[in-house]
């Protein structure tokens, strides 16, 4: 069975490197819920060493606090799920206490129909704010 991220982008690309990528996620109700995809294809964190898991989780962090910068949301989620799916990647999904789902996870029957939250232009100022983020080395300690 081929996997799916690893033949297709999973998203929209706001920024790549030849480790990993990080995608808008096409969820109508949810439009800064991004990915970040490892690109080779491993099936768990834990069949990464010790260098890539933290590189990953380097990105996955930088993507959560681009997000509370950019949009101020109530709470941001983070899940590695895999099991329709199983590659390595992460779902970093900025929540607000009025969309559909609040306080549930967003893959639960909606409460309420929920607002959408955004500003303008905000896709290109999130892929320039991941762009300047994540182009300087993480400090390492």
């Amino acid at each position: 069975m081929t996997c799916p991220l690893c033949t297709d982008p999973g998203g929209r690309i706001l920024w790549q490197d030849d480790f990993c990528r990080v995608v808008l996620a096409d969820e109508a109700d949810y439009p800064a819920f991004c990915r970040v995809i490892l690109n080779a294809h491993a099936k768990e964190m834990s069949d990464l060493d010790t260098t890539s898991r933290r590189r990953l989780m380097d990105v996955v962090l930088a993507v959560e606090s681009v997000l509370r910068a950019l949009l101020k949301p109530d709470k941001i989620n983070l899940a590695s799920l895999g099991n329709v799916v199983p590659h390595v990647h992460w779902h970093v999904i900025p929540r607000f206490a009025d969309d559909a789902h609040f306080p549930d996870a967003i893959w639960a029957a909606p409460r309420r129909a929920g607002q959408r939250h955004g500003m303008e232009g905000w896709e290109e100022k999130l892929a320039a704010a991941l762009r300047q983020r994540l182009s300087v080395p993480p400090e390492r300690g």
